[in-house]
Protein backbone atom coordinates (compact mmCIF):
# COMPACT_ATOMS: atom_id res chain seq x y z
CA UNK A 1 0.00 0.00 0.00
CA UNK A 2 1.54 3.63 -0.77
CA UNK A 3 1.99 6.52 1.85
CA UNK A 4 -0.85 8.54 2.86
CA UNK A 5 -0.98 11.51 1.19
CA UNK A 6 -2.89 14.68 2.28
CA UNK A 7 -5.21 16.33 -0.04
CA UNK A 8 -6.35 19.35 0.04
CA UNK A 9 -9.21 21.29 -1.61
CA UNK A 10 -10.17 24.87 -2.25
CA UNK A 11 -13.01 27.30 -2.62
CA UNK A 12 -15.60 25.30 -4.55
CA UNK A 13 -13.56 22.54 -4.92
CA UNK A 14 -13.82 22.10 -1.05
CA UNK A 15 -17.67 22.49 -0.84
CA UNK A 16 -18.29 19.82 -3.85
CA UNK A 17 -16.06 17.27 -2.16
CA UNK A 18 -17.69 18.47 1.69
CA UNK A 19 -14.36 18.72 3.45
CA UNK A 20 -11.09 20.95 3.02
CA UNK A 21 -8.83 17.87 3.72
CA UNK A 22 -8.02 14.57 4.17
CA UNK A 23 -5.47 11.89 3.76
CA UNK A 24 -5.58 9.58 1.37
CA UNK A 25 -3.74 6.50 0.21
CA UNK A 26 -3.18 6.70 -4.03
CA UNK A 27 -3.17 3.95 -6.22
CA UNK A 28 0.16 2.88 -6.37
CA UNK A 29 -0.73 3.43 -10.65
CA UNK A 30 -1.18 6.83 -10.63
CA UNK A 31 1.99 7.94 -11.95
CA UNK A 32 0.73 12.02 -13.33
CA UNK A 33 -0.68 14.65 -12.13
CA UNK A 34 -3.62 13.76 -14.62
CA UNK A 35 -4.16 10.30 -13.47
CA UNK A 36 -4.47 11.77 -9.73
CA UNK A 37 -7.49 13.89 -10.97
CA UNK A 38 -9.27 11.10 -13.10
CA UNK A 39 -9.04 8.77 -9.91
CA UNK A 40 -10.60 12.20 -7.62
CA UNK A 41 -13.53 11.80 -10.59
CA UNK A 42 -14.27 8.25 -9.57
CA UNK A 43 -14.08 8.60 -5.88
CA UNK A 44 -17.52 8.93 -5.77
CA UNK A 45 -20.29 11.47 -6.93
CA UNK A 46 -19.45 14.35 -4.55
CA UNK A 47 -15.76 13.51 -6.16
CA UNK A 48 -17.11 13.31 -9.88
CA UNK A 49 -18.95 16.49 -9.43
CA UNK A 50 -16.23 18.62 -7.89
CA UNK A 51 -13.97 17.49 -10.24
CA UNK A 52 -16.02 17.32 -13.78
CA UNK A 53 -14.01 19.89 -15.62
CA UNK A 54 -10.48 18.76 -15.22
CA UNK A 55 -9.15 20.84 -17.62
CA UNK A 56 -9.30 24.10 -15.32
CA UNK A 57 -8.60 22.65 -12.11
CA UNK A 58 -4.77 23.84 -10.95
CA UNK A 59 -2.98 21.60 -8.86
CA UNK A 60 0.15 21.63 -6.54
CA UNK A 61 2.17 19.45 -5.35
CA UNK A 62 3.66 20.26 -1.58
CA UNK A 63 3.30 23.71 -2.70
CA UNK A 64 4.56 24.11 -5.68
CA UNK A 65 2.12 24.37 -8.64
CA UNK A 66 2.56 21.43 -11.34
CA UNK A 67 0.82 20.90 -14.68
CA UNK A 68 -1.39 18.14 -15.59
CA UNK A 69 1.41 16.42 -17.49
CA UNK A 70 3.63 16.24 -15.00
CA UNK A 71 5.06 13.02 -13.04
CA UNK A 72 3.28 12.64 -10.21
CA UNK A 73 6.47 11.75 -7.69
CA UNK A 74 6.32 11.06 -4.38
CA UNK A 75 4.80 14.39 -2.43
CA UNK A 76 3.08 14.60 0.97
CA UNK A 77 0.55 17.00 0.11
CA UNK A 78 -1.74 17.26 -3.12
CA UNK A 79 -3.52 20.56 -3.59
CA UNK A 80 -5.99 21.13 -5.71
CA UNK A 81 -7.88 24.80 -7.15
CA UNK A 82 -10.26 26.19 -9.32
CA UNK A 83 -9.35 28.64 -11.80
CA UNK A 84 -8.22 31.88 -9.74
CA UNK A 85 -9.84 35.33 -10.51
CA UNK A 86 -8.42 38.64 -10.58
CA UNK A 87 -9.91 41.75 -9.05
Amino acid sequence: MSTPIKLVYFAWLRERVGMGEEVAHLPDSLSTVADVLAWQQSRGEAYAHAFEHLPIIRVALDQTHAHHDEPLGTPAEIAFFPPMTGG
